[in-house]
């Protein structure tokens, strides 16, 4: 039976980390920071991208299963803080489901030139994430054709933004100055609040080591799909952000459909089978996106309940392949209720208040699995390690320090506020209680999972005291 089973192919793989990795609704808040982006990117693939998919590499080559990062940090650190990683992981997910969920009431407005209702707008959000939720009961390999396709349909909008942009730039010029000092970094809170979205768009390479057991030969396609899938998505990001950066002032830059804006500005039509056309393209890259993460983020969440670091709903798998449905269901149950109450919220920008939120807690996931990767290394060095990272104790010290510090920086930068008028604190003082109250459920679940495991060894003792106590009398 496991001899029949689907297995991806290297292209598979690398196509796959693509989908993952790039995230197409991501490129406006990215191009929102102005032409120090191409700076930021330029800095972070080097600082951030080379070390980050060095130890990815090594990581999910030498401890293959479901587990990911969960795994990771479990070994080194115990349990205590691997529930926190797989807390922190899991509930993002359900928070970008419903910020890309809000999205598509508009791409289908310009689709079909339909203004929907509000009420109209939730059920059309519903759908989508329940769609999600039911292709996420099903392997990976029966939806490889739908991350095959999502990754070729975005590099194909990044393609066409970046050679719309260049086209104009020649043409008509530019609405952005493009000199090389505006390309020097820009330090203004505005700026440095958004580059934690260049570090979210290139996260993401360890969903592609718990597709381990799908793969032909996962040790030699795992770190081959990274590397190759992270030089394509380095090239079509800048590629992108620059189109977008010609076609719109940087302060006129919407987080939620600059894409869409950036298309329809430099084409010069508002509608069109063109338009229609890539407002289709771009729906279809939000189901990719979340199809793709969702087979990551279930199987790291299943496997932690499993473990006993995560409420038992999430241990629950179904059909004949055993999926995480349980985890499948509560991102379904998370997403709606966000997106049902939603339109009572005072933040306007609902995608941009759900992302920055998912942003938060997906970063905070990755804090520990740097000094993971260091930690295993001394207390567990017999492992084999099919990819290895060279270099002596300092070099990977420096390796372990680079990425999780820029983290750190961007989770200040995300999740507090450092500006103190009305109107940037009623934006941004949502995401922080946000953070704080998912913290602290997250510390929560610790606590009572921790009750319980000692409730179980208490008993277990007292069990085995009474069974002694008989066989002597």
């Amino acid at each position: 039976m496991a001899e029949n089973k689907k297995k991806f192919s290297l292209m598979s793989a690398i196509l796959s980390v693509i989908c993952v990795v790039f995230v197409a609704e991501a490129a406006a808040p990215v191009a929102a920071i102005g032409n120090s982006q191409f700076f930021w990117w330029i800095f972070l693939l080097v600082a951030f991208l080379l070390p980050y998919g060095l130890m990815s590499s090594e990581l999910g080559t030498t401890y293959i299963g479901d587990g990911g990062i969960y795994d990771w940090v479990t070994k080194a650190f115990g349990h205590r803080w691997g529930s926190r990683v797989s807390w922190y992981y899991w509930i993002n997910y359900p928070l970008w489901l419903a910020s890309l969920a809000v999205v598509c009431p508009g791409l289908l407005t310009t689709i079909t030139g339909i203004e929907f209702p509000t009420i109209a707008a939730i059920v059309i959000e519903l759908v989508f994430i329940w769609v999600i939720v039911w292709i996420s009961f099903y392997p990976v390999a029966d939806s490889v054709w739908i991350l095959n396709g999502a990754a070729v349909i975005k590099m194909l909008l990044a393609i066409l933004i970046g050679a719309l942009g260049l086209y104009t730039f020649a043409t008509k010029g530019a609405a952005n100055e493009f000199t090389l000092n505006s390309m020097l970094p820009s330090f203004n809170l505005d700026s440095l609040s958004f580059i934690s979205v260049i570090i979210f768009n290139l996260l993401g390479f360890e969903v592609i080591c718990t597709f381990a057991d799908d793969m032909e030969n996962p040790k030699k396609q795992i770190p081959q799909a990274i590397i190759v899938g992270g030089l394509v998505i380095a090239a079509i990001y800048i590629f992108s952000a620059f189109g977008i950066g010609v076609a719109i002032p940087t302060d006129q830059i919407s987080t939620g459909s600059g894409l869409m804006d950036s298309f329809k500005l430099l084409t010069g039509s508002t509608g069109g089978w063109f338009i229609i056309s890539m407002a289709f393209l771009f729906l279809l890259t939000l189901f990719g996106n979340m199809i793709s993460w969702s087979l990551g983020v279930n199987n790291t969440a299943c496997y932690a309940a499993e473990n006993g670091d995560m409420p038992k709903i999430f241990a629950k798998r179904g059909g004949k392949d055993e999926m995480p449905i349980g985890a499948a269901i509560m991102n379904g149950v998370v997403a709606s209720i966000v997106v049902v109450i939603a339109p009572i919220l005072p933040n306007q920008d609902l995608f941009w208040a759900f992302f920055s939120l998912n942003l938060v807690m997906f970063l905070m996931s990755y804090v520990p699995v740097f000094p993971a990767f260091y930690k295993l290394r001394q207390i567990d060095p017999d492992t084999p390690r099919p990819f290895r990272v060279g270099g002596s104790d300092g070099f990977l010290k420096v390796l372990v320090a680079l990425p999780m510090i820029m983290i750190i920086i961007s989770l200040i930068f995300t999740a507090l506020p450092l500006q103190f008028d009305p109107a940037s604190l009623s934006e941004q003082l949502p995401i922080t209680i946000g953070a704080v109250v998912f913290t602290l459920f997250g510390e929560a679940i610790i606590h009572v999972k921790k009750i319980k495991k000692e409730g179980v060894i208490y008993h277990g003792e007292e069990n085995r005291k009474n069974n002694t106590e008989t066989r002597r009398v």
